[in-house]
């Protein structure tokens, strides 16, 4: 058993001198007004930080801070517990050392978690202290892979009975529904705690591979018999809405779910292969979606060509960059900025990926005949100030777009191009009069996302001629590249950031627009204008720390 003396939480932060005696007095009323622990209405008045409590505590009683971020957890050792002990007591075993189990807690005054936790494993328990929310994220990341493989031996064993006895099918149906819930359920639970934006589920001879894409980068998660897909395949569908008779041709679905106080929409689409429904579905997560310019990578020098941008009162702001670039995101965020009572916001999207409290949203419907032409002649007979299109697809699209723009309509919208300069003859080629896209464009933002590196792993090194070469100057300080660590799943990497090459018109690059669709002309004149390249935007996030050679070179290099 652990050594830890029963002591009240309250006494150790008076005998610390960090709160008086007022103060714990008054947060002991509180806490029977609020019927929380001692140490949340401590931080909730204000009096100490969570972090502050842990220091003191760890001094105190001389127990072990620890930083599950940086620690392997042995998943064997993590489901040595119930999942529903680890989250009553908000605690979780880490590794054995020395014979002992060692557990992550936030409360190591609570001897009967100790003592429950050693009657269940029959080992001595030494505890470590840390904060509430990292033992949430690691109960949820070590015990759904948990609940994924039971659910998977549950389904296994169903579908023996099935093949062994002969059942009236309602009654198999009943059987195969309740895992199938739980294993689909456990996928997305998981992929949403990793940070995923895409799960795929794909479908092979013997098995089917199921892969979470975490920062722009596939990774194999869990495999699942071929015989036990369809039972998962119908539950995803029925989820989404989508046919579940129909297997050979492709759907499209949407779910909307509520998980850990946060709501999520799912796009769900699947798509017939050799062997079977592929499916993949895209999360969106409806609380971080709305970004501001400075979380959305925007620097000094692109915000004042930005706002150069938004304050224009008519015009075409394009922003263009691959699937996945994040285009949709600075678009709604501009829109963010847009959005007062004085205007009249209309979009019209396929499909519409969030709702914004203030805006008209129109979502494309091909079968009904509302494609983004026709929705957009309807939208100009609504009085609109700021039109978003979700992407220019074709000739008609791009001619009503111009036309709103030159009769002073605001429109925002996306397109598929490698650079913000080629855009300009993208738009020409699709049929568009030059002197037309030289009157209605107001700027072009080209985007793409890049991995950050891991804060708590990278490592310095010096940059080899070759790099030097690519990068045209000698870096004053060593480079960074990525190692691997617990906190980012050993890739290195951990979150994205983006990076812009904002082309604002002016009356030369109009001229020029008139004359010739050179687009190494009208770029060399946008640079001179203060826009910089996406090659010289990531470049600086090299030099600064921020990523690696190799994600620049991957995402922008080839592109110069």
């Amino acid at each position: 058993m652990a050594v830890i003396v029963k002591k009240k939480l309250g006494d150790i932060l008076v005998s610390a001198g960090r709160i008086t005696t007022d103060q714990l007095e008054t947060a002991l009323k509180e806490q029977g007004k609020r019927g929380k622990k001692l140490g949340e209405v401590i931080s909730e008045l204000g009096y100490m930080s969570e972090n502050e409590i842990i220091d003191v505590l760890s001094v105190q009683l001389s127990i072990n801070k620890i930083d599950l971020d940086k620690v392997f957890i042995n998943p064997d050792v993590a489901n040595s517990i119930p999942k529903e002990v680890a989250r009553k007591y908000n605690l979780i075993p880490v590794e054995e050392r020395d014979g002992r189990l060692v557990i992550a807690m936030s409360d190591p005054l609570n001897v009967y978690a100790i003592d429950d936790i050693h009657f269940i494993t029959k080992k001595p328990v030494q505890p470590c202290i840390t904060d509430h929310t990292s033992i949430e994220k690691a109960i949820e990341v070590y015990f759904n892979r948990q609940t994924s493989d039971k659910a998977l031996e549950d389904l296994k064993k169903e579908y023996n009975i099935v093949m062994d006895d002969k059942y009236d099918q309602a009654v198999i149906d009943d059987i195969q529904n309740a895992p199938a819930v739980r294993l689909t359920n456990s996928i997305i639970n998981q992929s949403i705690t990793v940070g995923a934006s895409d799960i795929h589920i794909e479908p092979f001879e013997k098995e089917v591979i199921v892969r979470f894409r975490v920062d722009g980068v596939l990774s194999e998660n869990m495999k699942i018999p071929q015989t036990l897909y369809s039972a998962v395949s119908t539950r995803i569908k029925i989820m989404a809405g989508m046919n579940i008779a129909e297997k050979r041709i492709p759907q499209d679905g949407r779910i909307e779910m509520d998980l850990n106080g946060k709501s999520f929409d799912f796009r769900v689409s699947s798509l017939p292969t050799v062997y079977g429904e592929k499916i993949v579905i895209r999360i969106l997560d409806r609380a971080n979606f709305l970004f501001d310019r400075t979380m959305l990578g925007f620097g000094e020098n692109e915000n004042i060509l930005l706002d150069k941008l938004v304050r224009t009162p008519y015009g075409i702001v394009i922003v263009t960059g691959p699937t996945g670039s994040g285009k949709t995101t600075t678009l709604y965020s501009i829109l963010k900025e847009l959005n007062t009572n004085d205007k009249n916001l209309i979009t019209v999207e396929d499909p519409v990926e969030y709702m914004l409290q203030g805006v008209n949203q129109v979502q494309v419907n091909m079968k009904a005949g509302l494609t983004f032409a026709s929705g957009l002649r309807s939208i100009l007979r609504q009085d609109p100030d700021v039109i978003m299109i979700g992407e220019i697809r074709d000739e008609e699209t791009a001619q009503i777009a111009v036309r709103a723009a030159i009769t002073g309509h605001f429109v925002l919208s996306t397109l598929h191009t490698n650079d913000a300069p080629s855009t300009i003859t993208r738009i020409i080629d699709m049929g568009i009069e030059p002197y037309l896209v030289a009157d209605s464009i107001s700027g072009i933002i080209a985007q793409r996302l890049v991995r950050k590196l891991c804060p708590y792993c990278k490592e310095e090194y010096m940059p080899s001629k070759k790099e030097i070469e690519v990068l045209k100057e000698e870096p004053e300080k060593p480079l960074f590249r990525q190692k691997g660590c617990p906190s980012c799943n050993n890739s290195g990497y951990k979150g994205r950031l983006a990076v812009h090459e904002i082309l604002v018109m002016n009356r030369e690059i109009k001229e020029l627009i008139e004359t010739t669709k050179n687009t190494e002309q009208i770029r060399e004149i946008a640079e001179k204008n203060g826009m910089t390249t996406l090659f010289d935007s990531c470049k600086k996030l090299v030099l600064k720390g921020e990523t690696t050679f190799s994600e620049m070179v991957k995402t922008v290099y080839a592109r110069e």
